[in-house]
């Protein structure tokens, strides 16, 4: 992690401007083609819900301004960042949320979020509840939809990435799905994002 000299800093200039609104937070809702990855599971006995994590965090740590955190006056840009998950137990209706830090291999990283979660009896990991270095994943498998807000803290320092998923539904040969990713303006912009969501497509369509 290092901490952005922001005298120097490229992005001084949108940084300011979006600092000064109370609701500094965009939006965008796609459909993404989850045609590959849904194979990609089948054939290894995998979860959907966190190798679709697995991914998207793989692609916001190819691009920096996914990286970046605000922290009071400072802005810090990690090495690299986490999924933490929404999770809804078996027979209940209450979620808890569950992070873990990302590994090499995508079938040690679902291993490593299931045993987290089998020992995680809360909601939350009050330790990883400190920390910054993550993305908020969150699926809503019960429906598509073509737009979604999160709840955040007014003002402009939450700058954790909310990255969400709905049903996957068949167009033609393909099997496409709902995804929002929501982002703190003073960080990045709709160029960031679109980098973005390129780079997961390819992710997937590469699995």
């Amino acid at each position: 992690m290092k901490i952005i000299d922001l005298k120097t800093w490229p992005r001084k200039e949108h940084f300011d401007f979006f600092r000064r609104m109370e609701y500094p937070q965009f939006n965008i809702c796609v459909n993404l083609d989850v045609t590959r990855l849904l194979q990609f599971v089948k054939e290894n006995g995998l979860s959907f819900y966190f190798t679709l994590g697995y991914a998207s965090a793989a692609a916001a740590n190819e691009i920096e301004n996914f990286r970046y955190r605000i922290r009071g006056d400072q802005v810090v840009l990690h090495d690299k960042v986490h999924p933490s998950f929404t999770i809804l137990p078996e027979g209940s209706d209450l979620y808890k949320m569950v992070a873990a830090d990302m590994t090499d291999d995508i079938r040690d990283y679902t291993k490593a979020v299931n045993e987290k979660n089998d020992r995680q009896p809360g909601f939350m990991d009050l330790e990883s509840e400190k920390r910054d270095d993550q993305l908020y994943c969150t699926c809503a498998p019960w429906f598509s939809f073509t737009q979604l807000t999160h709840p955040i803290m007014l003002g402009s320092e939450d700058s954790v990435p909310r990255l969400s998923w709905g049903k996957y539904h068949r167009e033609g040969e393909k099997v496409m799905i709902s995804y929002s990713v929501q982002a703190n303006h003073c960080l990045m912009d709709g160029f960031h994002a679109g980098k973005y969501l390129e780079c997961l497509q390819s992710y997937i369509n590469n699995l």
